[in-house]
């Protein structure tokens, strides 16, 4: 639904780690990069920026990627805790939301509330 998200963050290269980490069972890869920046998305086509600040202030942003099924959810939430995540909502359906919504939840490390979502 976006076309790009970009994001400051105190430490690149563990926000990096995290997000390739995390979002790689949702197919998405490293593209463009160097010490300042990093863009993570489809194959050529990165849509989450990550810049390097080290004033940035979290937390407060919440990003929701979308999964192709429940396997890949829990895999985003394995894959993430592994890279440095916090846990914030195990994979599993919420009801609450929709008869449907299957998610896995993060805190990234600065604070950003990460979600993988199957509805």
């Amino acid at each position: 639904m976006y076309d790009h998200i970009g994001l400051k963050v105190k430490d690149l290269a563990a926000s990096r780690r995290f997000y390739e980490a995390a979002l790689a069972p949702l197919g998405h890869v490293l593209g463009s990069h160097d010490h300042s920046y990093a863009g993570i998305g489809p194959a050529d086509a990165p849509a989450l920026w990550l810049y390097a600040a080290k004033d940035a202030q979290g937390p407060g942003t919440h990003l929701a990627f979308r999964a192709p099924d429940h396997k890949a959810v829990a895999a985003f939430h394995k894959a993430g805790l592994k890279a440095g995540g916090t846990d914030n909502g195990g994979a599993g359906p919420r009801a609450d939301y929709s008869p449907t919504y299957y998610a896995a939840f993060l805190i990234d490390p600065d604070g950003n509330n990460v979600e993988a979502v199957c509805p």
